[in-house]
């Protein structure tokens, strides 16, 4: 009888532990917001966005944190649900394939990355995320992912997000991604900078040119910063389409991700419309079926 006693009183004080952790976390990301509310109210992107990346170490993280015009009571359900993240991850150019297995806490999201062109998934890269929701409460959403490796020995990938509501109308966000590379991964990016990629830019302004035009940053930073919005978009995308009938959300998805890119077309422009759509249309009704072994 007191080792139940016991372990009631244990398991109680975990629990007021947790919920005042929790609560931390809410208060540091509202004190974060309020940190950039100058940055979010000049923002360049014309809405209250700011985008940051670093470089360290061969280690490379990008960093979103926006208000969203969603209540906090549609951001935390729909962003909590894998099943969720694999409608949004699709709609990145380079994700050919989302599945999830598993059951919490071992729910796992299985991604397939490849090229910017339709293409065959054993031709393709498969990335294994560990999914967990370490915190859920009426105000605050914690989603984290993470990878031992991916592609050309790039390693160590996360994804997470977490959100807090700041009115009845509107949430805060704060999305990041990170993933480290070694030697191989370094000499494949250098290959792309110098050929495919040797014009593309980022978003951080470095400088300004010698007639005042800002200079933005290139190199795997810019490599960085335009998946890093493209993720964002994603969620964005994801998150207005919910109001729209559930069959018609998929379409909706992919032609306002596209839209959104377009939107930073100097940095994000990769392909047509309509190539864009056909090739998209195929990975969705592919996602329909089992993840190939």
């Amino acid at each position: 009888m007191k080792t139940t006693w016991a372990r009631t009183v244990a398991l109680a004080l975990m629990l007021v532990a947790i919920t005042a952790v929790r609560a931390q976390d809410a208060a540091a990301l509202r004190v974060v917001h309020d940190g950039l509310r100058e940055q979010l109210a000049a923002s360049p992107f014309r809405r209250p966005l700011v985008l940051k990346s670093t470089e360290s170490s061969g280690e490379l993280k990008g960093d979103v944190f926006a208000v969203v015009e969603q209540p906090f009571s549609v951001v935390g359900p729909a962003l909590q649900d894998p099943r969720h993240w694999c409608d949004l991850l699709i709609l990145h150019l380079n994700v050919k394939y989302c599945g999830t297995q598993g059951k919490s806490p071992d729910e796992v999201v299985n991604l397939v990355v490849g090229r910017k062109f339709d293409q065959p998934l054993a031709d393709a890269y498969k990335v294994v995320f560990a999914y967990g929701v370490p915190a859920s409460t009426a105000d605050y959403l914690r989603v984290q992912m993470a990878a031992a490796s991916g592609p050309l020995n790039t390693r160590d990938y996360r994804l997470a997000l977490e959100a807090v509501p700041l009115d009845a109308k509107r949430s805060f966000i704060h999305m990041s991604y990170a993933y480290a590379y070694g030697a191989a991964a370094r000499l494949a990016m250098q290959a792309y900078l110098v050929t495919a990629g040797r014009d593309k830019l980022g978003f951080s302004v470095t400088g300004t040119t010698g007639d005042g035009k800002p200079e933005y940053v290139d190199g795997v930073r810019g490599v960085l910063e335009r998946n890093t919005m493209r993720y964002y978009l994603a969620i964005e995308t994801y998150l207005n389409a919910l109001s729209t009938a559930p069959g018609e959300q998929p379409e909706k998805r992919l032609r306002d991700w596209f839209a959104a890119t377009e939107r930073h077309a100097p940095q994000l422009h990769e392909m047509e419309r309509d190539e864009y759509l056909t090739m998209k249309r195929h990975e969705l009704q592919r996602q329909q079926s089992r993840l190939p072994g």
